[in-house]
Formats: structure tokens, sequence, C-alpha cells
């Protein structure tokens, strides 16, 4: 065939993809495409030649350009969602009319009937209410400055300032800012690294390191955030109640008084939160106003002369010898050490979660949150350092408050004791005794004194204590919310339905609601703040932590936007934040690891059925890889031989008793691989074995026929050295009705075994394995003829393979097995009639070391001649005390030599006397010398005799299989040996043939 050249006038543009405007008559898009046509393209995944005439031609393309609803998950108001086409539309005969087959990795019910008229009439004429977003100012910084600045703020820092000295307590904020700044880096580096929905800090942690870790933090840190709003209330309640008693205005007395405004207090902030979050954004900047305004005053009062009144109190105005004595440290009382001093102002530092827990509300989360969080951590930082700087010097450490102390001219420079003497002040006599009650060190209420107006101060502190339990009480239902969605947790999701155009989690506020007012009605909070202080820093860790963790995983999906994060920082931030939850309260970090490793545990016993991605999935992938490729440096030896079994099960709920006896022997031990020759794939495989506990792997290869798919099963099965070494399969009772080429395929098997060096076992019960209901489609028939049947199974026209299955079966019932019991004082009967290595002495032996086999006695039957019977056995328990296997029960048989019953011998004869006019030198080319195989004939004759005498109440039969030799033995002569070997035995018989190489050694090298 020739190929056109540029000068015969071929236009390229002749043959771009064309998708026909006229398909249902919708308007074209930007984009360049008719959207209905589109869908009628790429709706119907069934006819790919519907989508024009020159689609016949077999050239036309159905490529795509990218596109971004091609990656979204959710759709645009306004117009028709695209589709990706799949694999199979791009590569499939368009002549061909029928549809993929139900593997083929499609988008499902999407993309079939996506332009159907009926759901044209049902959508909306409107586009849905907008809900209220808010931008990184108002939605983020804002609200972290609010939850960062508190009381704290007001009424403890000149008081830590005079403990620390202004030096250290700048390392003191510092350090802290640098903890919570890491966190904010972390954070940062998360919110960027995808779409961030709402559920604030629960959503970023479980989102990273998956649903067991971020399940605890989030109902801890919802709860938390729920504690944290009585907290604060009992904080400005407490302000009231201490004015009120003031002023001489008392209702009952101090502790009702402070639940009386406490309760009244949230529940004006739960109406403001019910209302929408746009009141609540709103009381939020009025809140930020006050608190601005009350820095104003305390900066101008700072400036303006000190009145007699206020140096009484300590307050001299700027100056330098003030500062430079208030630079250094002066510590007093039990509280006075730098770590003292710590724990008290760390607390202060931390709120930075509260613009993150609203994500849900962000105009731009991925933009929102770094820049707020990160703008907020710095102006609160230059906050403290100033407002310690500037109380650093203009205030002395003690004062008196009495305007009679001043010092007379004639009185001795020497006896006046402290700074406020070069001022002419003497605190003498009240610094000597410890009794001064105005100075930093003394007085809390200090910045309101220095302020231009105390007013505003008091103001101050009201907005802040208001602001973050409002901030606290929006927070905690918006991350419960979240976690009633994911449904990780029972009895919980009532409270996840939302309400309104924002989705207001309104059930949420109520309950955050009972519980602030259940913890003020305590009015006693001091026991219970440690342990809240805790919950928030136990998040911080996690974060930090979970940014590391996705970071040293190396996962091709941590592509977070934000740069400016390191690893290793993240990981000091962690490390940091576990040791500061211990200086804080020993105790209360001892609770809250305590709650978080209860709620781990909860969560790791139910493996709740979600997939995010996380950081531990990569992790666990890495490790995995890892050792996968380390242990090809390690050389095979017999002492660390482990049973890899393939197992051929077909569909593994078809037979499970196949499955639950080797689960036995390989549960936690070695490597179990269910097997199923197959002409689709299915999930609901694996998700059987999951349910019924099984750790096994199952794996399914498409083939036209059983023996060329279990070829490939034995050559390509497993990974480096974890590949399977022991092949397990069911026993073809129905080779006597089948055809002979079913028996040679399924004979064939065993000597492809052998020939790659595995060990091979049989499994035989009088029942059957086979527990599977009528063929299904989606199965091979080769597993599907019967109990244990094998057949070739006709070639279709062409095998169809994809990489991904999206085949949704119903459940497989789990029916129950001989192999699940406990088998109490029964025996497990080994016949070690031939040495295979040891295969069939190890089977039992670990089968032995489960609980429900435990109590079995091992029983060990060999042969030998009956005037040397008690020698062989003193042999073979020699050899047996040697493997160390705690098998102590031998029996020597020199009755399995003997000549079988003639009734015996009738039956087999009758049962292989068709097979002798079968000379198909195809497929049985051995048959005609059948007559030359008398003697084994007569030893499996005879060794169902012995069975039947010694193991008829035997839990199991452990037999070594014989074997066939290849050309010589014809397949069903050897099946009907087999046959006859383990025919009319109530208990399960277990052919085992190890691969003739040492499993089991009496040496420690």
């Amino acid at each position: 065939m020739e190929l056109p050249v540029a000068s015969d006038g071929i236009q390229l543009s002749a043959y771009r993809p064309s998708i026909p405007l006229s398909a249902a008559g919708g308007k074209a898009t930007p984009g360049g495409y008719d959207e209905s046509g589109y869908h009628q393209c790429y709706g119907d995944v069934g006819s790919v030649a519907s989508c024009g005439s020159d689609a016949h031609t077999g050239y036309e393309t159905l490529d795509s350009p990218p596109h971004y609803d091609f990656y979204a998950n959710t759709e645009v108001w306004g117009r028709r969602r695209r589709f990706r086409p799949s694999l199979y539309q791009l590569h499939a005969n368009p002549e061909d009319d029928f549809r993929p087959p139900l593997y083929e990795e499609t988008t499902g019910g999407r993309m079939e009937g996506g332009d159907s008229p009926a759901e044209d009439e049902e959508e909306p004429k409107e586009p849905p209410p907008q809900p209220t977003r808010f931008g990184w100012v108002q939605g983020v910084m804002i609200r972290c400055m609010l939850n960062i600045w508190g009381v704290i703020l007001y009424l403890r820092l000149p008081w830590i300032t005079a403990q620390a000295g202004i030096g250290l307590t700048w390392v003191i904020i510092l350090v802290s800012s640098c903890i919570t700044g890491i966190t904010g880096l972390s954070t940062s580096a998360i919110a960027t690294n995808g779409k961030v929905k709402g559920g604030g800090t629960y959503f970023l942690i479980s989102r990273s390191l998956g649903p067991e870790l971020g399940g605890s933090i989030g109902l801890i840190f919802a709860f938390a955030n729920a504690v944290a709003v009585a907290m604060h209330t009992v904080g400005f309640a407490e302000t009231v109640a201490d004015l009120m008693r003031e002023n001489g205005a008392v209702m009952v007395d101090r502790t009702n008084d402070i639940r009386i405004i406490g309760i009244i207090t949230v529940t004006c902030l739960l109406g403001i939160s019910m209302a929408g979050m746009a009141w609540e954004s709103k009381a939020q900047v009025l809140f930020f106003l006050v608190i601005m305004v009350s820095f104003a005053s305390y900066i101008v009062g700072t400036i303006m002369p000190a009145s007699p009144q206020k140096q009484a109190k300590g307050f001299f105005s700027y100056k330098a010898d003030i500062f430079t004595t208030n630079f250094v440290p002066n510590w007093r009382g039990k509280e006075g050490s730098f770590f003292g001093m710590f724990s008290i102002f760390f607390p202060s530092a931390t709120g930075i979660l509260a613009g993150a827990n609203i994500s849900g509300d962000l105009k731009n989360p991925t933009v929102a949150i770094p820049r707020g969080t990160l703008m907020a951590i710095f102006l609160t930082t230059i906050s403290y350092i100033i407002i310690t700087a500037t109380i650093g010097s203009c205030v002395v450490r003690d004062a008196s408050g009495l305007l009679n102390d001043t010092s007379s001219p004639n009185s001795s420079r020497e006896d006046c004791v402290g700074l406020a003497c070069h001022y002419g002040w003497d605190f003498s006599e009240c610094i000597n005794n410890n009794t001064c009650t105005y100075g930093m060190s003394n007085y809390y209420q200090m910045m309101s004194m220095v302020s231009a107006f105390g007013p505003l101060i008091t103001a101050g502190i009201f907005g802040a204590t208001l602001s973050s339990a409002l901030a606290c009480l929006v927070s905690a239902p918006k991350v419960f919310q979240c976690l009633c969605k994911d449904k990780l947790y029972p009895f919980i999701g009532f409270f996840g339905k939302g309400y309104g155009k924002n989705d207001e989690p309104l059930r949420s506020y109520l309950l955050a609601y009972i519980i602030a007012v259940c913890f003020i009605l305590i009015a006693e909070l001091n026991t219970i703040a440690p342990i809240i202080s805790n919950f928030f820093l136990c998040s911080y860790a996690l974060i930090n932590f979970s940014c590391f963790h996705a970071s040293i995983t190396n996962s091709p999906g941590w592509r977070p936007s934000f740069r400016f994060y390191s690893k290793w920082l993240s990981l000091l931030g962690a490390v940091c934040c576990v040791v500061i939850m211990f200086l804080l309260t020993w105790w209360a970090a001892l609770i809250a690891f305590g709650v978080v490793f209860l709620l781990l545990g909860y969560t790791l016993y139910k493996k709740p059925d979600v997939n995010w991605g996380s950081s531990v999935q990569a992790s666990s992938y890495n490790i995995a890889l890892n050792q996968c490729v380390s242990l090809n440096h390690v050389e095979e030896h017999v002492k660390n031989y482990r049973p890899q079994c393939l197992v051929l099960t077909g569909p593994p709920s078809s037979r499970p008793a196949l499955v639950d006896l080797v689960s036995c022997f390989t549960k936690s031990l070695s490597l179990m691989m269910c097997a199923n020759v197959v002409t689709a794939s299915s999930n609901s495989h694996v998700t059987w074995l999951n349910q019924r506990k099984v750790k096994s792997f199952y794996r399914g290869v498409v083939a036209t026929e059983l023996r060329s798919g279990v070829n490939v099963l034995l050559q390509g099965a497993g990974l480096g050295r974890i590949k399977p070494n022991v092949l397990l399969m069911g026993f073809k009772k129905d080779w006597h009705t089948d055809t002979a080429e079913a028996a040679h395929s399924y004979i064939g098997i065993l000597h492809d075994a052998f020939d790659l060096q595995y060990g091979v076992c049989m499994l035989r019960m009088r029942e059957g394995l086979d527990v599977s209901r009528p063929s299904q489609s989606h199965v091979n028939r080769g597993f599907d003829e019967g109990p244990e049947s094998i057949s070739i199974i006709s070639a279709p026209p062409c095998i169809q393979t994809s990489i991904a299955s999206t085949v949704s079966l119903e459940v497989e019932p789990q029916p129950s097995t001989v192999f699940q019991k406990k088998q109490g004082k029964k025996t497990i009967d080994v016949y070690w009639l031939s040495d295979d290595g040891g295969l069939t002495l190890l089977l039992p032996y670990l089968l032995t070391r489960r609980k429900r086999w435990a109590r079995c006695k091992v029983r060990v039957f060999v042969g030998g001649q009956t005037d040397k019977k008690e020698e062989k056995r003193e042999e073979v328990l020699a050899l047996l005390k040697k493997f160390r296997l705690g098998f102590h029960d031998v029996e020597v048989l020199p009755d399995i030599y003997q000549n079988p019953q003639p009734g015996n011998v009738d039956q087999f004869e009758k049962m292989v006397s068709h097979l002798r006019l079968d000379t198909n030198p195809k497929q049985d080319s051995g048959s005609t010398r059948q007559q030359e195989e008398p003697a084994h004939s007569l030893r499996q004759i005879r060794l169902n005799e012995v069975l039947q005498d010694y193991s008829r109440e035997a839990a199991l039969i452990v037999i070594t299989m014989p074997v066939g030799r290849r050309g010589v033995c014809p397949s069903t002569l050897y099946l009907a040996w087999l046959d006859f070997l383990s025919r009319d035995l109530r208990p399960p018989v277990l052919l085992v043939r190890g691969n003739q190489e040492n499993v089991l050694t009496f040496y420690c090298q």
C-alpha cells in the first residue's frame, strides 16, 4: 500500500476528529465541540459506529483533547459533563456491533443514556443558589488571629514578661511561633495537594494518613472544639461576674452567676452560628475591630505621660533603665522557670486551624488556607513581641499602688529598694515584705491600667473570648459533619445532615451546644483545660507527621503547589508538639494518646470501606517493594522453606473447603494465591476472601484453554522470591464421564507443575468441593462443569482483556466447611509411603500449629516388612525426632504389599474397562498398555483398603501421591489410580507430592 505524500494535496485537517453538530441539536461549546453530539457518541459505549458515516472507514479517530471534565468528580451547572472515550471505543472495530465485555473499563452507568430526553426535562431551569464563600482575609486570616489572641494576651503576657524578662519572653514567643509556623507550613502543603472540601483538620489528616488516624483525630478534635466553646465562654462569664461584683450586682453567687451568664452567652452564639456563616463572619469582623481598638488604646496609653495614680501602680512611661532591668528574668513562685512560662504561654499561640476548619466555606481553600494561616501567625507574633517590649519598657515589676509611697528628698537613696527609686517613689516596704499588689509581677490587669481608656481593654477581653468561642462553635460542627458523612463510626450519621445552600450542620450545632452547656454547668474547667490543649497539640503533631509521611513515601500523587515546606521541619514540628504535650501536663498527654489509640484500634478492627489514596497506602507499597527486592540478595535455605501455595479454586467462593484448608497452613506464615482461569475479571472474589478473613491473593488469567491458563499462572504468578512453589487443586472425580481430552488436560497440569519444580497437592472430599450456583457468565467454564470438573474451553473469536474491572456482582455467600471447625481429639493420619523431600510431613505439622487442629494427634504410617517391623519403626522415629516435628506415633504397615481383595479388583477392572476401547494416540497414547501396569494398579487398590481399615475416623488423611510417567502411564489410568486410592473415605484426603527437594532438615546451618 502506497502512502500519500504532501504533493498529492492531502490535507491533514480533513482527518481531525469530527463530532456531528446535528446529533442532538445542541449548541457548540467554547471548546469547539457540540456537547450533545459528543455525548451521543460517547454516551453509548456499545455503538462506536453511530458517530457519523466517516467512523465506518476505521480511520476516524475518537481521541479527544484534554478537558477538565475528564478528571473532575462533579458537574458544572449549565452544561453536560464530558466523558473520555473508553479504550474499547478507541481500538474496537467500528463495524462490530457488540458491546464491550463486562470487565472493560468504562465510566459505568454515567455514560449510558447520558442524554436521554427524561434527563433533559429534569434539569433545573435556574442555577442553584450559590452558598456564601469567604476569601483568605475574612475567612482565614481574621478568624485565625481572633482564635490565637485570647485572654492570655491581656491577662498573662505582662506577668510572663515580668517572670522571664523581655529577652526570654521573646524566645518563648519565637519558639512557639516557630512550632505553629511549621504546622502552618505543613497545613499549607497538605491543603494544596488537591481540592480541599469541608471538614477542616479532619479532612486534611484523614485524606493524608488514612481513616484510621484521621477518624480518631477528627472525633477528639470536634469534641475538643465543643469543650473549648465552654472554656472561652466561662472565661467571658468570669470577667462579667467580677465586674458585676465590683459594682455590687450579684444574682445568686459567683459560681451560679458564671453558669447563668455562660449559658445565656453560648445560646446567643448558637443563634449567630445557626443564622448562617455570613452572620457569623460579620460577628467575627466586629470582634476583630473591638480588639484592634483595644490595642490602639493600649499603645496610646504607653505614650501618654504617667499620672501619679499610674506611677503609684508602677507605670512610668518609656524608660531605658526599666527596659534594661526588665530584659533579664526574675523567677518567682513554683512556676518560675522557662518551661513553666512556656507551658502557660504556648496555648495562646494555638488556634491556627480556625480557618482550615471551615475549608468548605472558602472560595479557594488551596490559596486561602496557606496565605491566611501564615499571615495570621506572622501578625500575631509581631503583636506579642510589640506588647512584650512596650509593657517591659514602661512598667516596673513591683509597686504598692499607694500615693503616699513617694520618696522624700531627705531620705537616703541607699535605703530605697527597686527601680522606682529613680523616679521619686519608694516601694521598699512592700518589696521587702512581698506584699506588693501592683506592678507586672503582681497585677494581671496591667494592660488595662496602662491603656488610655481601661474599659476598652475589658472590651478586648470580651472580643477575644467571644470570638474564640464562636470560632470553636463553628469548627466543631463542621469537622463533625464531615466525619459523620464518612461513616467511620456507628450511631453518628444522624448528625451529618446539612441544611440550606451552605449545607449547614444544624444538628451538629445543637450537639456542640449541648456539650458546651454541660461543661459550662461545671463552671470549673481547670482540670479539663489541659486535656483540651493536648487534643489540639495532638492534631498539630499529626498534621506535621502527615506532611512528613506523605513526603517520605515519594508517592507520585504528592504534588503540593505550596513549595515552601520541608519534610524534616515537619518531622521536627511533630516531635516538638509531642514534647510540649508532656511539658504542659504529662497526665493529660497520656489521656490524649490513650483516647487516640483506643479510637485507632476500633477503626483498624472495623476496617471502614473507604479509599482516599493515603500516604499510609503509599508507604505500605514502598515497604513491600523494598522487602521484595531485598529478598533477591538472600539465598534460599531449607530452614526457611515455606509452602507458598497456588490454589486452583476457580472462583474462590465455589470451593470454600479448598480455600479454608490451605489457609490453615499458610495464614500469617506464607503465600497463598487463589487462581482462576477466567473470561472476565471481578473484584468480588477478593471481597469474598476478605470477608472470610482469608489472607490470600487472587489472580485470574484469561486463556482459551484451562491447561494453558494454569501454565501461565505456574510461570508468572508471584513476585521475585515471593512466588508459589506448591500447586493445590481439587480432584476431578467426574473424569470417567468426561472426555479423554479433559483427563489428558487435567493430568497435563500436574506434569507441567512437576516440570517447573512445583510440589503438588490434591484434595478430595466425599461430598465434593464445588458449592457454586449455576454457571456464571464471567467464569471460565472449565471450573463449572461439576464438583471438580476440568474441560477444554472453546476459544472465542478473540480474547479481550482489561487492566481494570468494574464487574458488579452480588455478595457471594459464606458457607461453612469442616476445616473451619475445631477438630477435637481426632487424628491426622500421614501415610509417608514415598520420600518426596518432606512436604508430606511438613503440611500436617503446620496444621497442628493452628488452634482448631492443635488437639489432633498425628499418626505416621510407613511401609515395611513384617520381620523388620520394629526396626523400621525405630528408624522412622529417630528421623522424626531429628526433624523436631513432635510426631511420636509411628506405625509400620507390612500389609500394604499384600494382594487386594478380589471384589475390589473387580470394581477397579469395571472402572477402567471402557477405557481400553479408547486408543486415541493423541490424547491417551498409553491406553493399550494398561495390562502392563498390574502391580501399580493393585498397589493403589490395596492402599485404599488400608485407608479404610486404619483411618476411617481420622480428621484428615495425608498420603504421598503416586506419580505416573508422562508418555508411559495413560492419563485415564493415572486418574483411575488416584480415584480408587481415595474413594469411599469419610475424612478428607490430601494427596501430596513434593518436588523431591528437601523441605526439612535436622541441621542448624
